[in-house]
């Protein structure tokens, strides 16, 4: 039989550990579920940190490798400029003077001034506007000689001296105004040194029939004049005077044993379009780099 000792000592201990299990068993849950709502809290947290994050172009385009493997991007050509031409309205030019006139505008040779062509092959004069709009057209009277250049001193020799083959009307750009010859006449003086200028059609001798020439439909025969250029009184009354009142204006007089390229270092406006154009389409770009 066991001593009150033995007694104190085998019922102390069974009697704290039912006294102690209660609180231990709370314990250990409150730490159990404190433990549960800290990883609930840490752990989803710690896990977005670190998840990669997609990217809002990866999310659109998909992998990357998907990207470099797209096709070459071919480069769009720029639109092209319009193209600033020369208007005719109705007239029907030569090659020569439409290419002429539309480099003048597109080039603006003209300085913003009012500009005239004169195509001595087809002995036709076109008046502009400074913006390349006709203001006319007409035919006109040339000189009888064919040549691009002026005899050295012949504005200051008189008619009666100058031969046949003296008789050029020369080629080039001009800056032309209006004034007076000897006569108080107005004419448009395009070359004063040489005495060249654009007036009314004057008579001349009647074997000359100047007025006839410049009916007909033929450019063949109005080459009669010592160099200067005559129009009908009309034409120079309605359309050259008011042109060129109170301002100065350039005549281009295209040449006829030369190339305009030559003379005024003119281009082709259309060819040189069309050769910015080709310039403009870029080669297919290659695949994208990684």
């Amino acid at each position: 039989m066991p001593t009150q000792t033995h007694q104190h000592r085998f019922w102390a201990g069974p009697s704290l550990a039912r006294l102690a299990h209660p609180a231990a068993v709370v314990l250990a849950r409150g730490l159990l579920l404190g433990a549960i709502a800290l990883n609930a809290g840490v752990l989803p947290a710690a896990a977005s940190q670190n998840t990669p994050a997609l990217s809002t172009s990866d999310a659109a385009t998909g992998p990357r490798d998907n990207a470099s493997a797209s096709a070459a991007v071919v480069a769009q050509p720029a639109p092209a400029p319009a193209l600033r031409l020369a208007n005719f309205g109705q007239e029907v030019p030569s090659t020569e003077s439409r290419k002429l006139a539309d480099w003048v505008v597109d080039s603006g040779n003209n300085g913003n001034l009012p500009f005239m062509v004169i195509d001595k092959r087809e002995a036709r004069v076109f008046m502009f506007d400074a913006q390349g709009q006709l203001r006319g057209a007409t035919a006109a009277l040339l000189g009888l000689a064919v040549g691009d250049h002026s005899v050295p001193g012949i504005g200051e020799r008189k008619l009666s001296s100058i031969r046949p083959d003296e008789r050029t009307t020369p080629a080039g750009r001009f800056v032309a105004s209006l004034d007076r010859d000897i006569h108080g006449h107005e004419v448009l003086w395009v070359d004063y040194d040489t005495a060249l200028s654009l007036h009314r059609v004057v008579k001349g001798h009647p074997r000359e029939r100047r007025a006839e020439r410049l009916a007909s439909p033929s450019p063949l025969d109005n080459r009669i004049s010592f160099g200067c250029i005559n129009v009908p009184v009309k034409f120079y009354e309605s359309v050259v005077s008011p042109s060129f009142t109170g301002t100065n204006g350039i005549v281009y007089i295209l040449p006829e044993t030369r190339s305009a390229h030559e003379v005024f270092g003119s281009y082709d406006v259309q060819d040189a379009s069309r050769a910015q154009a080709s310039a403009r389409v870029a080669p297919a770009a290659g695949p994208a780099a990684r």
